[in-house]
């Protein structure tokens, strides 16, 4: 499903896929400020070149198959008070009480007051299957350079072998997702930021905010939106698959709250006794028509309050964002995780982490895990998985239930089988 940035002259001047916002984020994106990144070892010089960057004496997991430099070192960056997402900050055009006009004259005052300030530019996709992939566009200051090269190792960047991938992908007649992020920007009356969306015409303008968070999360809501407006549904969570005898399978996805376990249990792999596929830890989306699932991203965007530094799974970093840096005994500058410094120190862990990873998978899901640590909420979670059974043992339409402009909400469960069983676990 690839999106489209190029029009007829013939489609452009009722083309409903324009929005006033929309046109204000695209058009910045044509200044004669703004630099486009062409490659990924091109965001990776920019990002080592921000003021405050650390590049640690921790080298980058097999850096040339990710278009980086040989000698690419692992970059840590650190925004200040906020280590994560703030949802005040959000506002949703389509949304009840949500003024367009004002917001789309506040993005266009941010754009002109920010016109003297160097930017760049760069394009991934979202979506890593030919059934579902779309275009998406970032435009930041030059001087956050590394949120940008984050975003480029978050998501799949545009490069030759992508653009074939793309241009045999299925076509949708929407246009590709735009973003524009100034950090340094605080609009009057936003002390934490403000974050603008427009769900129905696949762009956002972030303002005031330097949580790496916001902009993956704001890119792939835009995408999971695009997603389920063309028959898919959103989820949040990870997905496996065992890969049993007989060409049989068993998959099942795997939800909760974030922190309570979602990428550690995805990711386990159970003494090697069984023959696992990881789809993903975080973001995926299921076809409601052959019920089969795609990744929405090939990295992993891992909390590293259980990654102590000589953690095996730190081998596969490469970035990191709100943690502490020490020195070792050989006087190497290493990652002080742990949630030492503050809570929600993050990394960005490359593709790798997993040597059996797939980015689709055809078989529907068999069961679902939903985490939960409230050890009082057994009745509740009873109550709701009874109230979901019936939605989920018919087609997967019924769980769309999304409006055309709205945001995806969080769906936190997916099982299509006719029959569910439902377990009460304790996490000790």
């Amino acid at each position: 499903m690839a999106t489209r940035r190029i029009w007829n002259q013939s489609e452009i001047k009722t083309n409903p896929l324009f929005s006033k916002l929309r046109s204000t984020i695209e058009t910045a994106f044509y200044g004669n400020n703004v630099k486009p990144v062409t490659s990924v070892a091109e965001a990776y010089t920019l990002a080592t070149q921000e003021p405050g960057v650390i590049l640690l004496d921790m080298p980058v997991f097999k850096p040339e198959e990710q278009g980086l430099p040989a000698d690419a070192k692992i970059l840590v960056t650190n925004d200040g008070k906020t280590t994560g997402r703030y949802a005040k900050a959000r506002r949703i055009i389509g949304d009840e009480g949500i003024d367009e006009v004002e917001l789309a004259g506040i993005a266009r005052d941010a754009v002109y007051d920010s016109r003297n300030k160097e930017w760049i530019s760069t394009q991934v996709v979202v979506g890593l299957d030919k059934k579902f992939t779309a275009r998406a566009h970032l435009m930041i200051p030059k001087d956050h350079a590394s949120i940008m090269y984050s975003w480029v190792m978050n998501f799949k960047f545009f490069d030759d072998a992508v653009k074939e991938f793309y241009n045999n992908s299925k076509d949708i007649q929407e246009g590709d997702i735009y973003i524009y992020s100034d950090p340094d920007y605080v609009v009057p009356g936003h002390p934490g930021g403000l974050a603008i969306f427009d769900p129905a015409h696949n762009c956002a303008m972030i303002l005031g905010m330097r949580y790496f968070g916001e902009h993956k999360k704001g890119t792939l809501t835009l995408a999971w939106s695009l997603a389920n407006r063309y028959g898919y549904v959103a989820c949040h969570g990870g997905m496996k698959r065992y890969n049993l005898k007989n060409g049989e399978s068993f998959t099942i996805g795997v939800f909760g709250l974030s922190g309570s376990g979602k990428s550690t249990l995805t990711h386990e792999k159970h003494n090697g006794r069984y023959d696992i596929s990881i789809l993903h830890d975080d973001a995926y989306i299921i076809n409601t028509n052959d019920l089969s699932s795609v990744a929405m991203e090939p990295t992993y965007f891992d909390k590293m309050q259980d990654y102590p530094v000589e953690h095996p799974a730190n081998k596969y970093l490469l970035t990191l964002q709100n943690v502490g840096v020490t020195l070792d005994e050989n006087g190497n500058k290493v990652v002080l995780a742990e949630d030492v410094r503050n809570n929600n120190g993050r990394a960005i862990k490359s593709q790798f982490w997993t040597d059996n990873r797939v980015n689709h998978v055809d078989e529907p899901v068999n069961a679902i895990v939903w985490l939960m640590k409230d050890k009082h909420c057994h009745q509740s979670l009873k109550s709701t998985t009874l109230y979901w059974l019936p939605l989920w043992a018919q087609p997967l339409q019924h769980a769309a239930l999304l409006r055309k402009n709205s945001m995806p909400t969080s769906i936190q469960m997916h099982s299509l089988l006719s029959h569910m069983q439902t377990h009460s676990v304790p996490i000790r």
